[in-house]
């Protein structure tokens, strides 16, 4: 047995036993608890949710062409199909996170999956775009119930001398997701249609939900309560959905593009909200004095910078190739190049590299490698056998660079409030990818056919030196930085 479990509670009575079923984290069979690999089984199941959260982020894109065309829409109301995701998944991961430490994380673990199948299979339903857009919203609390918890379970299912292997194997699983993504997606598409890219998450969602009943081990120890800063909660959501709101009526969303400055202060004016709130709670979503440490801001930055680089080119390749004439399917094999580096460097780069190599070493040298692949993406002609030279060159480089980065970023969080650091990077990810979307379909609006490419290339090209930048030993910048934590 790796870890030890709570005591089963008594037996319920009949009436509130339905209650105590929905309610109650179950305990796992002797058999499998007793088995000598019983934290495998269960790191394994773990990796379900990895699988699923990166597939269904790198295959979603794969859809906006054919979306468009039964639907009738533009691309930045297109777009919503990602961005409404995006903004529920970086709203609810903090709040959810606290109530998981008073509840169970394998209660709400499962029923992340419950939520995240019910609404895939919902999304393949969708007889409109808005009602797509709001069953994604459903999905991605479900995805928020998932990644909430995912490093927590392992980090107690493992045993103290294998946890390193343990979050080895969910790195595995989330580049591999974000590998097949493209290639999985392109096939639906060709073949099945748009509506099975949601499909394939039903089949296993259900086997993740059977797996985790019976191989995931109950919450060791719960909280005594969960204080959520719900207002904090409200402002941060503003902010985000304020801010890409006006992204997305600059890029053609409907109204005339001038209207974007009305969300535009209504963004700014949430944000500092936000800000003044986060230096007055008792429990902030975000401590912004951790910021005053010196390495923290700038990664939060360089991750996010990372995270746009990564995801704006799958918005990106696919719009120009489907400009061009090219199918789902060839369309999906060319942006595999992309995760598939990312996945390549960021399981061998540990093993490869120079031991001596610091964290801040090797994130220079990953931003680094961004700049000319993002320079080849600007001035390549976008044909299908040039593009994965340099997006394979950004995959390696990114799979360098985000793993670097996250470590300077956790080293530099004291370790009682490393779940706080967690929130805090899991949010920067989250409106990386969101901000990715936008800004890419933003720069396709506004330059038009043909120039749109080379100027989502180079807006991207200038978050990659941004990311650079915040590997820099800069005085300045951490004195900025500080000056921001205290207020």
């Amino acid at each position: 047995m790796s870890v030890r479990e709570r005591q089963a509670p008594p037996h319920p009575a009949p009436g509130p036993r339905l209650r105590t079923l929905l309610t109650t984290e179950r305990a796992r069979p002797d058999a499998v608890r007793a088995h000598p690999w019983a934290w495998r089984l269960a790191v394994g199941t773990v990796c379900f949710g990895a699988f699923m959260g990166q597939l269904d982020a790198s295959i979603v894109t794969l859809t906006y062409q054919p979306l468009r065309a039964e639907f009738h829409s533009t691309p930045a109301a297109v777009e919503w199909v990602s961005l409404s995701y995006l903004l529920a998944l970086v709203a609810f991961l903090v709040p959810v996170g606290r109530i998981s430490d008073a509840r169970g994380r394998k209660l709400m673990y499962l029923y992340g999956f419950a939520v995240f199948t019910a609404a895939s299979a919902a999304c393949g339903l969708a007889p409109g775009l808005g009602v797509l857009v709001a069953f994604r919203v459903v999905q991605a609390i479900g995805a928020a119930m998932m990644q909430a918890n995912s490093v927590a379970l392992v980090t107690t299912i493992a045993p103290p001398g294998r946890m390193r292997a343990a979050l080895g194997i969910q790195a595995a699983g989330q580049a591999v997701g974000l590998a097949l993504g493209p290639t999985i997606g392109g096939a639906l598409v060709s073949t099945l249609g748009w509506r099975w890219v949601f499909g394939v998450n039903v089949p296993i969602g259900i086997l993740a939900l059977v797996a985790g009943h019976y191989l995931l081990p109950r919450t060791r120890q719960c909280a005594s309560g969960s204080r959520i800063d719900a207002r904090g909660v409200l402002l941060l959501g503003s902010s985000t959905t304020a801010a890409l709101l006006a992204l997305s009526v600059a890029s053609g969303l409907g109204p005339p593009a001038w209207t974007a400055v009305l969300p535009g202060l209504a963004a700014l004016a949430a944000g500092r909200a936000f800000l003044r709130r986060q230096r007055r709670c008792a429990h902030p979503l975000v401590d912004l004095a951790l910021l005053r440490a010196g390495r923290l801001g700038p990664g939060l930055l360089g991750g996010l910078c990372g995270y746009l680089v990564l995801f704006g080119p799958l918005v990106l390749v696919p719009a120009e190739l489907a400009r061009r004439g090219g199918g789902a399917l060839a369309t999906g094999l060319v942006l595999t190049a992309l995760p598939c580096g990312f996945a390549l460097a960021a399981t061998t780069a540990d093993r490869l590299l120079p031991s001596a190599w610091s964290d801040r070493l090797r994130s220079r040298i990953g931003a680094a490698g961004c700049v000319p692949a993002l320079a080849l993406l600007a001035l390549l002609p976008p044909v299908t056998a040039l593009l994965p030279i340099p997006l394979a060159l950004l995959g390696l480089s990114l799979g360098v660079f985000v793993p670097a980065n996250n470590a300077l970023v956790m080293r530099a969080i004291p370790a009682t409030s490393a779940g706080t650091g967690g929130g805090m990077v899991n949010m920067t990810r989250g409106l990386g990818t969101a901000i990715g979307v936008a800004a890419v379909t933003l720069a396709l609006h506004l330059a038009g056919a043909g120039a749109g490419a080379r100027v989502a290339a180079l807006t991207m090209l200038a978050f990659a030196l941004l990311a650079l930048g915040t590997t820099l030993p800069r005085r300045a910048g951490a004195a900025w930085w500080s000056r921001l934590g205290r207020g």
